[in-house]
């Protein structure tokens, strides 16, 4: 951290001396905030789902299993994709043929494929080794001062969709849609298309349940509106709703903590990702209601969810559920989104569909929702909670003692090199914002000490960084993995123009310009609740990066119990907020957004690469390496009190094995071999082409301008679990 300080001007180091109090390194055991078992954590609430007078779901257990074969249905996709094919390795994706994206999402950079090391050329269709990575080298990768040797903005991501324009799918049969394929700009070796890439690295969805957002840039809004990911932010979103006299209306559905299935909404429209462009979810619904779930895939006789649904019988494996797609949704949900049956109010498919004549049904319409919700419930049991560091004995001072004598050292090295500032709570992240404030009134070492501590009632926090002071969304962070033009990260926008982070909505409110503010949480966000103060009533003279009594300064209006910072309690009148994100050059209300990602969990980490959101480091190793070295870039919004360089982890071989003993000890031997409720249908995974990427050696049968798939099998598990354990991701690298 001190050679990080002095690299910042001698100015801006004495104002932040005098404003802030930053913990310096500490080299004692007992440093910060104490990790903690995920046993027992409360999994964040959603008042109206399966509780109230009226729920939405009436049978919790339907819908689990209709989530698992949704989930883990290649049906759901426009050409064998399901939402598992990202996902099916301890939760994320360790295919390694046609894994390569160009450049990030909403990056600035022409969509150019990066040379290999070597120079050899890479591209679609590439078989990637260990010698690709990491996608940033160096001579010294321990080192900040080390010269780069090889630098890459190409992702390692999951290959999806062919893509094309949707026509129409069939009721009744068959797996792809019918879709008019051309080859992709992009995507294609020679005249033949390939499937095209995701430009984000697939987290694993194992604990996802706990993040108050998803996707690396948190889109994926903490409020469900049953038809989109925007949460309030669609004006148009809703559901169709049978009143108690017979008609049928349109609403808007409000549930919160509802993340994982706006995220599902926005995965099952993607035209990268799932399906052909224009395919809605009510053709999805129109696809698969009739159909025998997992039709295509053999389900385990005994799966624990689906083993009473399979067509399996004992040591003999057939494919498919016995029970068909609408009658789950009819058993899992309230009649009042499905029973309405006459046609004509809920739209049509487009014109070009040969069943544009016939109108959606209420259910059809509707079954977004059904999948949506569905797929949460589902997502929501597995959660890895029984790893060797869960299951220890922990001594007085609450420090698991049966870990082997490394990863309990390691553990003290994950604490003073500040890792657990972050990576917080039972779940090891910050993005855990519901589950961690709970928490924090029963277990506070788990959020820091007398030493130092870290706010985690707010989704807004105040930081010190690279350039300065800037407001960030908690759970989100600037590591330097990529330069900002790379990716934007939280820093995006939504369709309709508004930022994605709370952090810029924030300012907005601050200003008195509501229209803003397009999430509602950020009207609660109790300043005394930041690390830092926006303000501070004890100072009357003007200050370069806090507000102050010359100013203009008031009270926060929320209450200030139990506040982080008791200082912290004032906020900017609206003409002072005003004037200042008039300044051109300011230096008080700066936003963090840009360059930020999701903080991700740690748990299973040794099998859930690759890892970061660009996917540039194979292996647990070249990861502490990057953080030893204090990241790659040096972007604005890098917090320098808990990304620098790490001395101690460059020069001592055993502490730095050490920290990895720790990483290893969260992972759950359930993950790793598919033991209940890790266990599965079997899968087909598109895995590159027939060929490699100079020469494409066969077509595909769904059109003759796209290639071949070669398919990786992922055999059907039962709740027993396999005999062969998962690997981490650089066991499969050639």
């Amino acid at each position: 951290m001190l050679i990080t300080i002095i690299r910042m001007t001698a100015d801006l180091v004495k104002i932040l001396s005098l404003t802030f109090f930053i913990a310096p390194m500490s080299l004692a055991a007992g440093f910060g905030p104490l990790p903690v078992s995920l046993k027992g954590a409360p999994v964040p609430e959603v008042p109206g789902l399966l509780d109230g007078p009226d729920p939405i779901i009436v049978n919790k257990e339907k819908a689990i299993v209709l989530g698992k074969a949704l989930f883990w249905d290649m049906n759901v996709g426009s050409d064998g994709v399901a939402c598992a094919t990202c996902h099916f390795h301890a939760g994320a994706d360790r295919r390694i043929k046609n894994q390569l994206s160009p450049i990030g999402r909403n990056s600035d950079l022409p969509e150019e494929f990066s040379l290999r090391k070597g120079g050899a050329l890479g591209g679609p269709n590439t078989t990637l080794t260990k010698d690709d990575f990491p996608f940033f080298d160096t001579d010294d990768p321990k080192n900040h001062l080390g010269n780069v040797t090889y630098n890459s903005d190409d992702v390692v991501s999951s290959a999806g969709t062919f893509g094309g324009i949707f026509r129409d799918a069939n009721m009744f049969g068959g797996m792809n849609d019918s879709c008019d394929h051309s080859v992709d700009a992009v995507f294609h070796v020679g005249a033949k298309g390939t499937r095209r890439v995701e430009p984000r690295n697939a987290p694993t969805v194992i604990n996802a349940v706990f993040n108050f957002r998803n996707f690396w840039d948190g889109r994926a809004n903490n409020i469900f509106n049953g038809s989109s990911e925007w949460g309030d932010r669609d004006p148009d979103a809703g559901v169709w709703i049978k009143s108690a006299n017979g008609t049928v209306r349109k609403e808007r559905l409000r549930l919160i903590n509802s993340s994982l299935a706006s995220q599902a909404l926005a995965t099952a429209v993607n035209s990268v990702e799932m399906v052909c462009e224009n395919r809605t979810l009510a053709d999805l619904g129109r696809k698969l209601l009739f159909r025998q779930p997992l039709e295509h895939q053999h389900v385990h006789w005994n799966d624990s969810v689906l083993g009473n649904y399979a067509n399996s019988t004992g040591g003999q494996l057939r494919k498919g559920l016995h029970t068909p797609y609408y009658v789950l949704i009819m058993q899992a949900f309230n009649p009042k989104y499905w029973s309405y049956y006459t046609r004509g109010q809920f739209g049509a498919p487009s014109p070009s569909s040969a069943t544009h004549s016939l109108p959606y049904l209420q259910v059809e319409a509707n079954f977004g929702m059904f999948f949506a919700l569905a797929l949460q419930l589902y997502q929501a049991t597995l959660i890895s909670d029984d790893a060797p560091f869960d299951r220890s004995t922990r001594d007085a001072n609450g420090i698991p003692i049966e870990l082997s004598e490394s990863a309990q050292r390691g553990m003290e090295v994950f604490r003073r090199s500040h890792c657990a500032l972050c990576h917080i709570g039972p779940n090891f992240t910050s993005s855990a914002v519901v589950t961690n404030s709970i928490l924090q009134k029963s277990m506070p070492e788990a959020f820091g000490n007398e030493i130092f501590s870290i706010p985690v009632n707010s989704i807004v926090t105040l930081l010190a960084v690279n350039a300065g002071a800037m407001f960030e969304d908690v759970g989100f962070s600037a590591t330097g993995v990529t330069p900002d033009q790379n990716d934007s990260g939280l820093g995006g926008f939504d369709p309709f123009g508004n930022p994605l982070s709370f952090t810029d909505q924030y300012m907005q409110f601050l200003a008195g310009n509501g229209a803003g503010v397009v999430d509602p949480y950020v009207e609660n966000i109790r300043p005394c609740d930041m690390e830092f103060a926006i303000a501070r009533g004890d100072l009357n003279n003007p200050h370069p990066l806090i507000f102050t009594q010359v100013d203009g300064i008031q009270l926060q209006e929320q209450d200030t119990v139990d506040c982080f910072n008791p200082l912290g309690i004032y906020i900017p009148t609206v003409e002072a907020a005003q004037a200042e994100l008039e300044k051109p050059n300011r230096f008080r209300f700066l936003s963090g957004a840009t360059g930020s990602f999701k903080i991700p969990s740690l748990r299973n980490v040794e099998l859930t690469g690759p890892y970061m959101h660009n996917g540039g480091m194979a292996t647990l190793e070249q990861t502490v390496e990057f953080y030893t070295r204090d990241g790659n870039f040096d972007v604005d919004a890098k917090e320098f009190a808990k990304i620098f360089t790490q001395p101690a982890l460059r020069v001592d071989p055993q502490q730095f094995d050490d920290l990895l003993n720790f990483l290893k000890s969260l992972t759950d031997e359930r993950v790793r071999y598919e033991r209940a409720p890790f266990d599965h249908p079997e899968l087909l995974v598109s895995h590159g082409h027939a060929g490699d990427n100079l020469a494409i050696l066969a077509e595909s049968s769904l059109s003759t301008v796209l290639a071949a798939d070669e398919i990786l099998v992922i055999p059907a598990v039962g709740a027993e679990g396999s005999t062969e354990p998962l690997q981490p991701f650089e066991f499969y690298l050639e």
